[in-house]
């Protein structure tokens, strides 16, 4: 049976601030009521991951991201064949755009929650300010996976929260 939400956080571990999505993860999977929700982590997005998105109602993706005006940035996200789709590692947009080929249908909705990195060199560990980014964004992510509602995802993305 497929749980009705997917949280795919990505990034490496091994590379300073890049592991903000997965370490996300840890939080959610000891703070949160994991009935409905389905996590998923790896490196970064593959083709392959298209298939994740099958039967979901909603569909978070994580990631560190050097691009955010804050803590974190969270949106909805749209198909979109962009430049990822033929590198080695692909964008969200790009694995939904995947997803609306293959099954000939429109993705689940889908939001992307990033937050904001600064240090992403191998080797490094989490940076203190990257630290305190993902504090907020877990306990804004818990908040949200406790209301897995479109309607409730749609207000805080507009609001940019």
């Amino acid at each position: 049976m497929v749980k009705t939400v997917l949280l795919f956080g990505y990034g490496n571990l091994s590379r300073g601030d890049d592991a903000l999505g997965p370490l996300l993860l840890e939080y959610v999977e000891s703070h949160c009521n994991l009935e409905q929700i389905e996590i998923l982590s790896d490196f970064q997005l593959q083709i392959e991951h298209a298939l994740d998105l099958e039967d979901r109602s909603l569909v978070l993706f994580v990631d560190a991201s050097v691009s955010c005006a804050g803590a974190f940035d969270f949106a909805a996200i749209e198909p979109s064949r962009d430049k990822s789709y033929t590198t080695h590692a692909m964008s969200p947009a790009a694995v939904l755009d995947v997803y609306q080929s293959i099954k000939k249908q429109m993705p689940p909705p889908c939001f992307l929650l990033s937050i904001k990195a600064e240090k992403l060199e191998l080797g490094e560990g989490l940076s203190p300010q990257a630290k305190h980014n993902l504090d907020q964004a877990s306990h804004f992510a818990a908040r949200l996976l406790q209301q897995p509602d479109i309607k409730v995802w749609l207000q805080q993305a507009s609001h940019g929260r």
